[in-house]
């Protein structure tokens, strides 16, 4: 039977919450949504790999792979499969019918599956779980319970009069019920790390678990079995040193707690605050603030001492000290390579090493810096250009560029001059301009390609003529092409000193084109160089 694929991100939690962590197999898989059994084979895996924790930092997706399956190890059958244990239980109310009859016909039916005894002790573990009444007892300084409120708190902008909703966190500590809460405007993945901070911060220290329910910016797929968390909630979690345990969909026993939490911050501190009129988001928060202390330090009604006690007793001993270093939001997003080694970021281009041409790769952003992952290795990092003037720009790092006698890619400058020179004369003078205007023409790859892309769009012949009305303007660039055809100004007739397409007027651009980018290569260059 095949192994399951299973990213070496989530094997890569599996390892920090056991051996980092400390927690146990049964909170791995509550955390992970895997199998107990299958955890116990990663584990055993790393353990023979030699592997410890952290891992090394060389360590990319590929090696450790291949140190955890060894080609040589043949096919995995950690994961047993498992009988449906409602319809075994069903089938023992059958005359006759046995434990061990049921477990030969499973057999029949899955060679590599449980061991006798191992079928019956699961059996009867499931059989006890079933009749539990399944009432939560929370450990001091273990879960954290996260949520929004229903309601919202109103914020009027005092210029303009509009009202905006702003969202209401809330986080509930799991034995005292000592409980945060705060507004912010969206529910995005920026606010909901946000909030989570504070909200840490607020309690002075840190839990060993983290219960949030299916929320898109936490929970980027809610699954029942297996719901794959958010790749920057996942590094908070890492950061702190925390494990996330999603509420599983429709359990309501999962969040009882922070849905506990939630009414009460709703009745308490939401309803008071519904017929004030707030003009600022820090105006809000300070209000909730002043009845949120009132709120964790009433008595509760079945005891004495209030939310705040019981947190000063039971909690705050235990719970883990704040990382030294604050955390900072990292954004994630999935790229491809372009064909002149840049991937692009918010209206910038950064370069990789151009080895990396064509292949998926990871961004991971904060702010001021950018990274690129590939197959889980970094492979190129940049301090962060936040460009605010419109058009694109680039930042380029002299290692990430090819070296011209090994780079023989896809894409040249000797293949978009030929490609050129069969439109037309035009065409070629913008493009041959397109390539110099860059120290090193595969710097100008992207802005040929599109170039190229207009041609299929609008025809060989009105770009010709837009690449005509652009060298007269002396504009060689993708956008002034592209907005001439636009608009339709190809089509338009030129000064009558350019109508026929080769005099003077026509030459005089040329020459002062070839004089602006002396480092023009042409395509006789690069077929020597290929030679």
């Amino acid at each position: 039977m095949p192994r399951k694929r299973v990213s070496m991100r989530k094997i890569r939690e599996v390892l920090r919450l056991k051996w980092e962590r400390k927690l146990s197999d049964r909170q791995i898989a509550k955390s992970c949504q895997l199998s107990r059994s299958t955890i116990n084979g990663y584990i055993g895996r790393a353990e023979a790999a030699g592997l410890s924790w952290p891992l090394a930092e060389d360590l990319d997706d590929e090696a450790l792979e291949a140190q955890l399956y060894p080609k040589s190890v043949g096919v995995d059958y950690s994961d047993k499969p498992l009988p449906d244990w409602e319809e075994i239980h069903k089938e023992l109310k059958r005359k006759g019918v046995t434990l061990f009859l049921l477990w030969q016909e499973y057999k029949l039916e899955h060679t590599n599956g449980l061991a006798y005894s191992s079928f019956t002790l699961k059996y009867r573990h499931w059989r006890k779980e079933r009749k539990l009444s399944m009432r939560q007892h929370h450990k001091a300084g273990e879960k954290l319970f996260v949520d929004y409120a229903g309601m919202t708190i109103d914020i009027t902008d005092p210029s303009t009069g509009e009202v905006k909703a702003a969202q209401v966190f809330v986080a509930t500590l799991g034995a005292s019920n000592y409980t945060y809460a705060e507004a912010s405007w969206t529910q995005t993945i920026e606010d909901w790390l946000g909030s989570h901070r504070r909200a840490l911060e607020f309690f002075g220290g840190v839990p060993e678990i983290i219960v949030p329910d299916n929320l898109r910016a936490g929970v980027k797929s809610p699954s029942y079995y297996e719901p794959d968390i958010n790749r920057s909630y996942l590094e908070l979690a890492q950061h702190y040193g925390v494990a996330v345990i999603p509420a599983r969909v429709r359990k309501p026993k999962d969040k009882a707690k922070v849905e506990k939490g939630v009414q009460q911050v709703e009745r308490s501190i939401l309803a008071p605050l519904r017929k004030r009129t707030f003009f600022s988001l820090i105006d809000a928060n300070e209000a909730i603030a002043k009845l949120l202390e009132a709120m964790n330090g009433k008595p509760m009604q079945k005891q004495k001492l209030s939310r705040k006690d019981l947190f000063v007793e039971l909690e705050k001993p235990v719970l883990r000290a704040l990382p030294q270093a604050a955390y900072v939001l990292a954004k994630w997003k999935k790229a491809t390579v372009h064909i002149d080694y840049h991937v692009g970021l918010e209206n910038h281009y950064y370069s990789v090493p151009y080895q990396y041409v064509g292949e998926a790769v990871e961004l991971r952003y904060t702010q001021t810096t950018l990274e690129v992952f590939h197959k889980g290795k970094r492979i190129a990092s940049h301090y962060r250009t936040l460009t605010l003037a419109r058009g694109h720009r680039q930042t380029t790092l002299k290692d990430h560029m090819p070296d011209k006698h090994k780079f023989k890619g896809e894409w040249s400058a000797d293949r978009f001059i030929r490609w050129s020179q069969k439109t037309g004369v035009y065409t070629a003078q913008l493009i041959e301009a397109l390539l110099a205007s860059r120290k090193h023409p595969e710097q100008s790859f992207r802005s040929c390609l599109g170039v190229m892309r207009l041609g299929k769009s609008y025809g060989d012949e009105r770009l010709e003529a837009a690449c005509k009305r652009a060298c007269y303007l002396q504009s060689y660039s993708y956008k002034s092409v592209e907005s001439i055809l636009k608009h339709k100004l190809d089509k338009e007739a030129l000064p009558q000193s350019l109508a026929t397409g080769h005099d003077a007027q026509a030459h005089q651009v040329e020459q002062a084109t070839q004089k602006q980018h002396q480092n023009l290569r042409g395509a006789a260059y690069y077929q020597e160089e290929l030679n």
